[in-house]
């Protein structure tokens, strides 16, 4: 008998995300991709000092949500915030009066160290941010004449996935732009929630369609039909 990985409602599926926790957010810019209802009841849980892992936190986002109430303690982001955009978001306004940490990561060193959590790996070489303030402290080596720095994994306690479609067992499909980040977070952390536009029973999903197996996802909830 397959394992059923669905949760009733999306309360009950980060009941047990705690302060201080890690979490990554999928998405890109925007609401594509963006696990809408999973950050809702994560703000609603009242989990305080967190530390969110994103593409983007602020301006349009609905991450803005976790940064309004004061939930989050630091942001690791590729694409903080748009450019020139006013008025400032939650998360600038926050930034700026040093109230909360901002660790900039370049955006393909982002991606390869969620991929590097999720392989196992000890870390990498790239040239990305060599001779700028990301390569402060760390540890640097030439390899054919090359300057690079080391990145090490990134792992999360926690993360919030955006798919189209998932059978019972926890396989996940995507639709289109709704993919970005929301793959590769889902290997890199300890408990991966996907909040879902439909669920069908296993066996229904083409089998060459799925892009993340159910050995990377622990839980299951479906959206509402119409955005609220």
């Amino acid at each position: 008998m397959p394992i059923n990985k669905v949760f009733p409602n999306f309360e009950e599926a980060v009941a047990d995300v705690h302060d201080g926790a890690t979490i990554m957010f999928g998405g890109f810019i925007g609401k594509p991709g963006s696990p809408t209802y999973l950050i809702r009841a994560l703000r609603d849980k009242g989990a305080r000092n967190l530390t969110t892992v994103s593409n983007r936190c602020g301006g349009g986002m609905d991450l803005d949500m976790l940064f309004e109430a004061r939930q989050v303690r630091k942001a690791i982001a590729a694409a903080p915030v748009p450019v020139s955009r006013q008025p400032l978001s939650p998360f600038e306004k926050q930034y700026l009066a040093g109230e909360i940490e901002l660790e900039m990561v370049p955006q393909g060193t982002l991606v390869e160290r969620m991929r590097a959590a999720g392989a196992g790996l000890g870390g990498f070489y790239t040239p990305a941010g060599v001779g700028t303030l990301i390569a402060e402290g760390k540890e640097k080596k030439t390899i054919d004449g090359k300057e690079y720095i080391l990145e090490l994994p990134l792992k999360a306690d926690f993360a919030f996935i955006r798919a189209h479609k998932a059978d019972k067992m926890g396989n996940l499909t995507y639709r289109r732009s709704q993919r970005s980040f929301n793959p590769i977070m889902a290997i890199a952390a300890k408990v991966t929630i996907a909040e879902v536009d439909e669920i069908v029973e296993v066996g229904e999903l083409d089998p060459e369609a799925i892009v993340t197996p159910t050995i990377y996802v622990d839980r299951i909830v479906k959206r509402p039909r119409r955005e609220e």
